[in-house]
């Protein structure tokens, strides 16, 4: 059976404790290289998971001829740049979210991988391909909640530590681009539809000058998605998914654990069924999909017209932000 042969751009945390195990667990996966730009960590990290081939800079990766495709998970004032040159470099790109700082940067990845049909290129929202948001989603697309009206969502992490990527703002830092842009891109994918207006609340942290507590309001012209995220909070996260006639909730919506069944509830009238979605490591399943996508030469799950809205929907709170008032979300056509 054929398999995409996966570089991976940075021995980053995210990576080497949950994408590439998870990958190296799929049917069309079979990750053959890591760099770093230190030969010596790449090879320890290589080590450590198997992984043959260790590099010492990023370019030395991207110009490997059995290197079919590449895995960012860069810091994401890097996102864009690194995607970019493995477009030029002839790879397949899946890169971390957000897929860069600003709708500009996206765009331009957007025409740049357009220019290049042949190659795919997808922002790894890895939580839209675990089964138990295609069965939500199945839920919502067959009437069992009757007309969806709002969707509220939580996620919230503590992080004070002055070092972390997360909390340097330069860099891309902060709630809304780390894990507030996950309620934004579910209640696209829910609702099915891209919203017209937002408006946010926001705090920033004295110190790194980052968001560190979030709460917005956005309007699908009449039916609403709002949510609070927040880097200094008690860990948490829900989704509430209401209709005129039930609701969905998601226990675990965004970091699924990839050994036990996950559970939702699915509320009609009175009755509510606790329902049980198998086991799956969500980043297995995004690995296999992009996979295939690759060698079969079809759609990726998620196009990167689909980043680029996002994140205008992401410079819709910021804007708001800095307005007080509700902030139109511009959507520009990416073909």
């Amino acid at each position: 059976m054929s398999k995409v042969r996966w570089g991976v751009l940075s021995t980053a945390k995210i990576g080497t404790v949950k994408v590439i195990p998870g990958m190296q667990r799929g049917t069309y996966c079979e990750v053959t290289g890591i760099a770093s730009r230190s030969l010596e960590n790449a090879r320890t990290v290589a080590d450590k998971l198997h992984i043959p081939n260790a590099y010492g800079s990023y370019e030395e990766l991207l110009e490997d001829p059995n290197i079919d495709a590449v895995y960012i998970p860069l810091p994401n004032h890097m996102h864009v740049p690194w995607a970019i040159k493995a477009i030029h470099a002839g790879k397949h790109v899946l890169c971390e979210k957000p897929i860069g700082l600003n709708v500009e940067e996206a765009r331009q990845l957007a025409d740049i991988a357009h220019q290049h049909p042949k190659l795919k290129v997808m922002e790894a929202f890895m939580y839209r391909h675990h089964p138990q948001w295609q069965k939500a989603r199945e839920i919502v697309r067959n009437g069992g909640i009757g007309t969806p009206v709002s969707i509220q969502s939580f996620f919230s992490y503590f992080n004070n530590n002055p070092g972390d990527i997360r909390n340097n703002a330069e860099w891309g830092g902060g709630g809304m681009m780390d894990i507030g842009c996950y309620p934004i891109s579910l209640s696209r994918f829910i609702f099915e539809g891209e919203p017209e207006k937002v408006i946010a609340s926001v705090t920033r942290d004295e110190e790194f000058k980052t968001d560190v507590v979030a709460s917005v309001m956005i309007d699908f012209g009449g039916i609403m998605s709002t949510f609070t995220c927040g880097t200094k909070l008690a860990p948490y996260q829900r989704v509430h998914i209401h209709g005129t006639e039930g609701r969905v909730e998601i226990e675990i919506p965004f970091n699924a654990p990839p050994d036990k069944p996950c559970i939702l509830w699915h509320q009609q009238g009175e009755e509510i069924t606790e329902i049980e979605v198998p086991t799956a490591d969500q980043y297995t399943v995004q690995g296999d999909l992009m996979s295939q996508a690759i060698l079969e030469d079809t759609e990726v799950p998620t196009p990167i017209s689909d980043a680029v809205a996002n994140m205008e929907v992401i410079e819709a709170v910021f804007r708001s932000e800095r307005s007080g008032r509700w902030e139109a979300v511009s959507h520009m056509l990416v073909e």
